[in-house]
């Protein structure tokens, strides 16, 4: 049985590993899919101590960091549930097999939204993309449109932008929630349309995508010829884990934490994109932060019960 058990392998994940494992408990940090969503960054300009670096690069150097420790045994498997015993948690895997710990941190991070649009489905890994990070490559010389008004949408947008011969970014109000900076960067580029206080209503094609249709024209048309569309509309909790397992929820699906990152339920923590701490402020700092004192809560959990 392992001290605790981390489920997560992004920032909030690879944190609290390095710190229990600094706290020489034994530590199975597990995930399905490495770097969470800190892959999808291409840029990061707020990382304390690197003026810029690449979101895959700064996960990759955070799993390296938390494998150097022996007290951290690494899986890459789907956790499917979680269960209370009377020893401490029972972790379920997807295609069979287990394992057990005495405490558990959920940094089960965030799930891309979906338009929920015709042809959304129809067309996703067709045209349709939810990372422009990772397949702004195949839209080189391509027009796309990139659908959202946050930073992620914006961020993509200047990304998209460097490769594609058009990109229309549409909004569904008249200003953008983006960080300034993105904004003003985005603006520079001549190839950027920006398509504002429309929605989309619907993803047409034939074998790929072709076109969007939006919900009222736009010079002159209600329909923009795309090759691609890039869906950056925000996220929402990965909480399925802690809820099947009774944790308390707020209104928006965030596992709600104390100071110590620990759930409504004893032994069991949340830190990251999941959990209701940092003011739902969704960083890299903050992820890291909330990991070290969800580790920090774990160590005094099992000082208490030895």
């Amino acid at each position: 049985m392992f001290d605790v058990a981390i489920i997560g392998l992004g920032a909030a994940g690879y944190t609290s590993s390095i710190y229990t494992a600094r706290y020489k408990l034994s530590t199975l940090l597990i995930g399905a899919e490495e770097g969470g969503m800190g892959v999808t960054a291409a840029e990061v300009g707020n990382w304390p101590g690197d003026i810029e670096v690449a979101g895959p690069d700064l996960m990759e150097r955070m799993k390296a960091h938390a494998k150097s420790f022996s007290e951290v045994t690494f899986k890459q498997a789907f956790v499917e549930g979680v269960k209370k015993t009377k020893t401490g948690f029972t972790l379920a895997y997807q295609g069979g097999g287990s394992d057990e710990a005495k405490t558990v941190v959920f940094a089960t991070g965030s799930k891309k939204r979906h338009l929920g649009v015709p042809g959304e489905q129809e067309f996703a890994g067709k045209g349709v993309s939810y990372c422009a990070t990772c397949d702004a490559f195949f839209f080189r010389g391509k027009t796309v449109a990139v659908v959202g008004g946050g930073d992620a949408a914006v961020e993509g947008a200047a990304i998209v932008a460097q490769v594609a011969k058009k990109v229309y970014l549409i909004h569904r109000r008249n200003a953008y929630r983006a960080e300034p900076y993105w904004v003003e960067k985005l603006e520079e580029r001549e190839n950027v349309t920006f398509v504002l206080e429309r929605t989309v209503k619907e993803i047409s094609g034939s074998g790929k995508v072709t076109g969007v249709t939006l919900d009222k024209p736009f010079e002159g048309a209600d329909r923009l010829a795309v090759d691609g569309v890039f869906v950056e509309i925000g996220s929402d909790p990965a909480s399925e884990l802690p809820s099947q397992l009774g944790c308390a929820l707020d209104a928006h699906g965030f596992v709600q934490v104390d100071a110590a990152q620990q759930s409504s339920v004893p032994g069991a923590f949340a830190a990251g994109d999941v959990s209701s701490a940092s003011n739902h402020f969704a960083q890299f700092a903050t992820a890291a932060g909330e990991g070290a004192v969800a580790a920090n809560g774990v160590f005094n959990f099992l000082q208490t019960k030895s």
